[in-house]
């Protein structure tokens, strides 16, 4: 220890003594920190470069194996005649295409295979399908006994005599193709959908890989590619920057070696010290002699440290919601609470070795302060936050899924009253809910808090345009489509008009001026009330249809030109239709508050239905478990995973939405009257006390009888009979029970809402009953 002493005082002398060396030091060692910053970022283009150059060669390989196999069905068809057999088209399609593991023909109609889609095999009939409508060859990737393969179909023939050829061929004929090197931290896959079907390198960086995707001419398949986020360095001169600062940092230290000898003699030129320099006086020395003021000497800077803001109301566990967290301001929520939540998530992302997180909110009066104290709370654990200001809740996520982190939270009340707010977490891709959510506020009571003794970084960026060039560079509108767009005065308002122009639609808004009062209507497009003002001016104007958001925008509501809303399960069918075009077998989603009509409705198209758990959150997880392409919620909220990122996004919904219809042959109303349409009822609420809707659920459930139904208790309570059936259940937003009903006919739909009320009413005699 003494020894220790000894060499501190050394070099403190050693620095006093040249302190122009010292300064270089420092100096040289910054210049050091710029050349290795500049050799990172080089580094890191590099491999972005080195990526892209294999992807491109990938398709350089497989796009002439593809159009060689198109080539051989073709030439087999042309070899065809009308007059040949089953048998001789088989014979024929064999001894054309090489690598075939199985030929089958049938007939055009194909009633054999829609009589038992599930077990001929949805996907092969996906393929056929296509191929009547196609004068080329129809090709997927299918699923056939647990083995990926491709499908290829023609159709030979005409009229009556249409025949449809079907070619199966193992997928592995493509991966010697796959033979191009890519860098060791890098990801390339041939992706159909959301499916990556053959694939090599890191396979956490396939979320961003959909960013650098090339098309393969003549396939819905995809050639994607991914790198770690590469910085482009200060000026965006990729390295370039740094190095140039790092030669500057250079000749300074080069300077600061040569000036004490440069200042002396300047001194001794101008008088200023005696002959014999070594009596002049040091600045310290000045200063105690009272020869300079005090204030005349280099001081070092003064920092204010700011105290923390504190929490005014109390922690409570009841706003740990089951898909997000929800609370009254001023009551159980405000922005002391926000920071606990902070040192929380920041402990997490911590712990999971995360090193930052994207922070958005939306236009509620105290969403910038409960924002400030979370993002305080954050920090403090160490990690970075990226901070892209007041934006839809969709645009949180889409930052996280396109910046260097993978996390991101949302500070928003959603469609609820303008005195309550909340917080939507997703970390490391996956949104929270359930135990993930309330064991947030088990480690605030507990203390298991990280506190970094240096905080993270905060940087601002704004993600607007990138969104909106990412949308409009896929969806371009066939004609232009006139929409009324009505935001609520809800944060959408300062997105989606612009967005849906982008896009090539005519807009024309209503209630888009951000304003967390909501002066106008609730923000809530579930809610008939809320589209009145929007069905109006859909009428008035001519318009094409009417678009209404939620307060945080990731639902969606529409009107038609008429004025008639359609629910959000009528429009889930219509995206299944179109996603299933595309990916024949996917699985659909869809919450329990959705219509009868909809799981044969996908089935009737190729799809695999499933009925899940109400919860922005709980569907999101259920897609990732069942690797579902899309998803939806009687709320309006839409989930895409083909195309898309897989999260709520109601914006992006309507881009869709406006996609679909402009390109249909008949007009708008036709599309629409050619869905399923059955007698329901919205979604009506009964307000009870706070927090007493899941006791009652669980009672309901337990004592609850309906005679001839079939019961579901995935969620709530649903009651279905042969001719309709009925639901309720607890909200986890608000303190309301949710119920909603639907029948083939006016009477049957009486029926059962009238089996629901004697039910209900006999657990509690005092319910207001909407019905």
């Amino acid at each position: 220890m003494a020894d220790l002493k000894v060499q501190l005082s050394k070099a403190q002398s050693w620095v006093q003594n040249n302190p122009w060396k010292a300064f270089a030091g420092v100096l040289l060692l910054t210049a050091l920190w710029f050349g290795y910053q500049g050799f990172d970022v080089f580094r890191q283009n590099k491999t972005e470069r080195d990526i892209l150059t294999a992807r491109d060669a990938v398709v350089g390989a497989v796009a002439p194996r593809i159009a060689e196999i198109t080539g051989q069905m073709l030439a087999a068809h042309k070899s065809a005649s009308p007059t040949m057999s089953d048998q001789g088209l088989i014979l024929a399609f064999r001894a054309a295409v090489k690598d075939a593991d199985a030929v089958e023909v049938f007939p055009g109609d194909l009633d054999a295979a829609y009589a038992d889609p599930l077990a001929f095999g949805v996907g092969k009939l996906a393929v056929l399908e296509a191929s009547v409508n196609e004068d080329g060859v129809a090709m997927r990737i299918i699923r056939v006994a647990g083995a990926s393969k491709i499908g290829l179909a023609k159709s030979t023939g005409t009229g009556a005599d249409v025949r449809l050829v079907y070619v199966q061929l193992p997928i592995e004929s493509l991966n010697g193709l796959f033979n191009a090197e890519i860098p060791e931290n890098a990801f390339l896959a041939l992706r159909q959908g959301q499916l990556d079907l053959l694939k090599r390198g890191d396979e956490t960086l396939a979320s961003t890989a959909e960013i650098n995707a090339s098309k393969l001419p003549g396939t819905p398949w995809r050639i994607v590619a991914s790198a770690p986020l590469a910085d482009t360095g200060l000026f965006n001169g990729k390295g370039y920057g740094e190095f140039g600062l790092a030669l500057l940092f250079l000749l300074f230290a080069g300077l600061a070696v040569k000036a004490p000898g440069y200042l002396e003699r300047r001194r001794y030129s101008l008088g200023e010290y005696p002959e014999d320099a070594a009596t002049a006086l040091t600045l310290e020395q000045m200063k105690k002699q009272g020869l300079i003021a005090a204030a005349e000497a280099e001081e070092a800077p003064v920092f204010n440290i700011v105290d923390s803001v504190r929490a005014k109301v109390p922690l409570e566990r009841s706003i740990f919601r089951a898909y997000d967290i929800r609370g009254i301001v001023g009551t159980n929520l405000d922005a002391g609470i926000a920071r606990l939540v902070g040192q929380a998530v920041g402990s997490v992302l911590v712990e999971k070795g995360l090193r930052g997180i994207v922070v958005g909110y939306d236009g509620r009066l105290s969403s910038p302060e409960i924002a400030d104290g979370l993002i305080q709370g954050l920090v403090s654990t160490g990690v970075s936050v990226i901070n892209i200001g007041m934006v839809p809740t969709p645009l949180v996520y889409f930052a996280a899924n396109n910046s260097e982190y993978t996390s991101g939270i949302s500070v928003t009340g959603s469609h609820n009253p303008p005195d309550y707010n909340g917080l939507k977490i997703v970390i490391d891709g996956h949104a929270l809910s359930g135990d993930a959510i309330t064991g947030l506020f088990d480690r605030i009571v507990e203390k298991r808090i990280i506190q970094s003794s240096s905080q993270g970084n905060v940087s601002h960026r704004d993600i607007v345009p990138d969104y909106t060039r990412f949308i409009a560079d896929d969806i371009q509108i066939e004609r232009p489509l006139k929409v009324v767009v009505d935001c609520g005065n809800g944060v959408p308002g300062a997105v989606a008009p612009e967005l849906l122009r982008a896009i090539g639609a005519e807009v024309e808004e209503i209630y888009c001026e951000v304003d967390g009062k909501f002066p106008n209507h609730h923000p809530d497009p579930s809610d008939p009330d809320n589209l009145i003002d929007l069905i109006e001016t859909v009428r008035r104007s001519g318009a094409d249809l009417g678009l209404a958001f939620d307060g945080d925008g990731d639902r969606l509501g529409v009107v038609t030109g008429d004025g008639e809303m359609i629910y959000a399960d009528r429009l889930l069918m219509l995206f299944a239709e179109d996603v299933l075009n595309r990916l024949p077998g996917a699985a659909i989603i869809f919450d329990v508050k959705c219509t009868a009509a909809l799981q044969g409705h996908i089935l009737m198209h190729g799809g695999s239905p499933v009925m899940w758990k109400t919860g922005h959150s709980l569907i999101k997880a259920k897609m990732k478990e069942t690797h579902a392409e899309l998803a939806g919620e009687m709320s309006g909220h839409f989930f895409f995973a083909e195309r898309w990122f897989g999260f709520d996004d109601g914006i992006y919904a309507a881009a869709r939405l406006l996609e679909i219809l402009a390109s249909a042959p008949e007009g708008i109303q036709s599309v629409f009257d050619g869905l399923p349409k059955l007698v329901s009822t919205p979604e009506l609420k009964i307000e009870v006390e706070e927090g007493q809707q899941h006791a009652f659920i669980a009672q309901f459930q337990k004592e609850a009888r309906f005679e001839g139904a079939r019961i579901n208790q995935i969620d709530g309570l649903r009651a279905d009979w042969k001719d309709g059936w009925g639901l309720v259940r607890a909200s986890n937003t608000t303190p309301v029970l949710v119920l909603r009903f639907e029948a083939e006919t006016t009477d049957a739909l009486r029926r059962i809402q009238g089996e629901f009320r004697n039910q209900l009413l006999a657990l509690q005699p005092g319910l207001k009953l909407p019905f």
